[in-house]
């Protein structure tokens, strides 16, 4: 069944990015390609997709040869470059999340007298994965559609040639990264595969770059391009079919809702609110949305038997999870909204 899902290939340059991706990633197993690449394959939560997770290492040449031996090998229907980049824009902020609509591979030109004339590449983002990513991240703060640069450089200095040349030829570049040009061409040449580049903005490319990093600023940076993926993956549109991802076994009650000890709920209460754990876990960014609390909740009460079901949401109402309006509509209470919080904190 699970092999039913389609497959997504997930590529990421540095140990972070792997492991905020990785961090999503449930029921895996490990592949070893007969070169020796080895890659983890899992279910991507909250999704109906497997992903095939490779760290491949840093510059755009292994990644357009990984990315071309991973297509070969596991056939995926579409290929993602998840990290960190440095930030261009003075309205991006660190932590903002940039999709890249087009990629520059910067380093295409000629030395003549006179100095550099450039002789750019660049790829367009795959529309239908662009797509996807602008509806699911549509409205989410700090999210920017914006086309990056690429090069095999990392800059640290606002002032370098390297950051004039971006200045003057690559001016509507939201970011600076190393690899998306790797992939999108490896795509490309595969046949048009669906590709899509998604970076977090760990740094201003600038002289404080080694300050911020030092602050855990990739971590964040990877956390949320990790989270953005998510949202993307799970609004595409599996191949017609394929089955649901198995359900988690249920977790015990005291992993559920830690904020919750000691307030004796029974494991009927439990069950009706296993959902709502589930929705808190699968929120990539940390924020529970009251509607799909909600919903969650009155998904789970018809599962229990007719004479527990009015006394289990008589108990929500009472322990102040829940609240009912005097028209009779079941809504998230502040309280319970703050002790589902409290529960993802503690994850």
């Amino acid at each position: 069944m699970v092999d039913a899902l389609p497959l997504a290939v997930v590529l990421t340059a540095l140990p972070v990015e792997y492991q905020a991706v990785r961090a999503l990633v449930t029921d895996t197993e490990d592949l070893s390609h007969p070169s020796g690449t080895r890659v983890e394959r899992g279910l991507l939560s909250g999704t109906r997709w497997r992903v095939a997770l490779v760290e491949t290492g840093v510059g755009a040449g292994v990644t357009a040869v990984l990315t071309e031996r991973l297509v070969q090998w596991l056939s995926p229907r579409a290929v993602f470059f998840v990290g960190v980049a440095g930030g261009l824009k003075d309205d991006i902020a660190l932590g903002d999340v940039v999709v890249a609509t087009k990629v520059y591979a910067i380093h295409g030109g000629k030395y003549a007298q006179g100095g550099f004339q450039v002789r750019p590449q660049a790829w367009s983002a795959s529309h239908r994965l662009e797509q996807a990513a602008r509806a699911a991240l549509r409205g989410s703060p700090g999210v920017h559609f914006k086309p990056i640069a690429s090069g095999d450089v990392v800059m640290a200095d606002e002032l370098s040639e390297v950051a004039a040349l971006l200045r003057s030829h690559y001016n509507d570049a939201a970011a600076l990264e190393m690899e998306g040009a790797g992939l999108v061409e490896a795509a490309h040449l595969t046949g048009g595969l669906d590709a899509l580049v998604v970076r977090g903005i760990s740094d201003k490319a600038d002289r404080n770059k080694s300050l911020v990093d030092a602050e855990g600023s990739h971590e964040r940076a990877a956390g949320r391009a990790a989270g953005a993926l998510a949202r993307i993956v799970a609004l595409l549109e599996p191949a017609p079919g394929s089955p649901a991802p198995p359900e988690p076994p249920p977790s015990p009650p005291s992993q559920l809702f830690p904020g919750l000890e000691g307030w004796s709920l029974s494991d009927d209460h439990y069950e009706a609110l296993e959902a709502v754990a589930k929705q808190a876990g699968h929120a990539p960014d940390g924020r529970l949305e009251p509607a799909a609390v909600v919903r969650a909740v009155t998904q789970a009460l018809p599962r229990l038997q007719e004479e527990r079901r009015q006394e289990v949401l008589r108990s929500l109402v009472e322990r102040r999870l829940l609240s009912v309006s005097p028209s009779g509509r079941v809504e998230v209470s502040p309280h319970g909204m703050q002790a589902l919080v409290r529960k993802r904190k503690t994850q």
